[in-house]
């Protein structure tokens, strides 16, 4: 059976699905694995790294056609898709409910499509959990831009002249990029405030050392799979009310806020950020699903009344060393879990309850 791992080619993706050390981990359980030269030029990994894990180069036309099981980090064109096996198998980040030509075209193609945004979030699905992995690196990513551009110290510091008071940062989501923004503010030295619509989260939050901001919502709560719900228009306003005045009082403000498969609810307004400092920085973690902040623009900084509002997209990018070997160990981990060992084989079962939950196209149907 091959496994075939192509370059990423959409614009400013430095991430590469494999790493040599995944690599030495398929071969060990039988596969033959192709990958396409220059896969880990972005991470300063030479194709004879590969190579020598046991790899060997093809061509990205070969690749896609003779793999049975492709890997990549984004969705595939549907050209690509044409050129694929029937049978085989695509495992990827799809973004299936934005994507309904590609999921069609995998279907009609007979390939059996992976979401990997689509994995349960369950304990046993946690090493295979790539959304977690990369939102993780993300928080992290997001403070330190916020750091370069902020025109001030992050830490108290005590100096001949005077002391120098700490930034303030407002973290608006405590998931697992919030909760790493939280973190990695806090090592810097800032003081940290932080607000989600969970009250579950209170306790992450304080144990982080960060202040958890009490909004009176009314009922809230997460959905089966830990993500925030959909708040309705009386409560975002409540909310947007108390936030307000949070922001007004930061430096920084990093939203993260994501309802699945939705587009991302704007709780920073123009007003909200008319009263904020000028020279305060807001980092829009969401983004690429239509951002959090009025007036973002994608993959750009807009001054707004003297607020950087920075849209950048992709933030595991920039740190695509970690991204690529946390992504890569998800990838390994997931072919793993499907492996069966009396038939020494990769079989796809789509009885499995993780498997079920991101599978899909299959045997020329669209399953979601």
């Amino acid at each position: 059976m091959i496994i075939g791992i192509v370059k990423e080619t959409f614009p400013g993706e430095l991430r590469a699905a494999i790493v040599p050390s995944a690599v030495t981990r398929f071969i060990k359980k039988g596969f033959n694995v192709l990958f396409e030269p220059g896969l880990g030029s972005t991470l300063n990994l030479a194709d004879a790294e590969y190579i020598t894990a046991g790899a060997t180069t093809a061509s990205r036309k070969d690749i896609i056609s003779k793999a049975n099981i492709l890997l990549r980090v984004r969705k595939p064109s549907i050209e690509e898709i044409r050129q694929m096996a029937s049978g085989s198998v695509h495992i990827s980040l799809l973004d299936p409910f934005n994507e309904k030509d590609i999921v069609t075209a995998m279907a009609e193609r007979g390939i059996s499509g992976i979401s990997l945004e689509m994995i349960p979030r369950t304990t046993l699905a946690q090493k295979m959990d790539t959304l977690s992995s990369q939102a993780n690196l993300a928080g992290y990513a997001a403070v330190i831009l916020a750091a370069e551009r902020i025109n001030k110290l992050l830490p108290m510091m005590m100096t001949p002249a005077g002391t120098i008071s700490p930034a303030r940062v407002f973290v608006i989501g405590a998931g697992v990029a919030g909760l790493q923004a939280i973190a990695t503010a806090k090592r810097l030295g800032a003081r940290v405030d932080a607000f989600d619509t969970r009250p579950v989260v209170k306790e992450q939050v304080q144990s982080l050392g960060a202040k958890f901001v009490e909004v009176d919502l009314g009922e809230t709560g997460q959905t089966k799979d830990g993500y925030a719900k959909a708040l309705t228009p009386e409560q975002l306003e409540k909310q947007r009310a108390v936030m307000a005045k949070v922001c007004a009082a930061s430096n920084i403000v990093i939203t993260t806020a994501l309802i699945f498969g939705k587009k991302a609810p704007v709780i920073i307004t123009r007003a909200m950020i008319a009263a904020m400092k000028p020279g305060s920085v807001i980092i829009d973690m969401a983004i690429e699903s239509g951002g959090n902040v009025e007036g973002a623009v994608l993959n750009e900084e807009p001054l707004i009344n003297g607020v950087r509002v920075i849209g950048f997209g992709n933030l595991p990018s920039r740190v695509c060393v970690n991204a690529s070997d946390m992504f890569s160990a998800n990838l390994v981990n997931f072919i793993e879990h499907s492996w069966n060992k009396e038939k020494n084989a990769f079989i796809l079962d789509p009885d499995n309850e993780l498997i079920k939950g991101c599978l899909i196209t299959h045997q020329g149907k669209v399953l979601k």
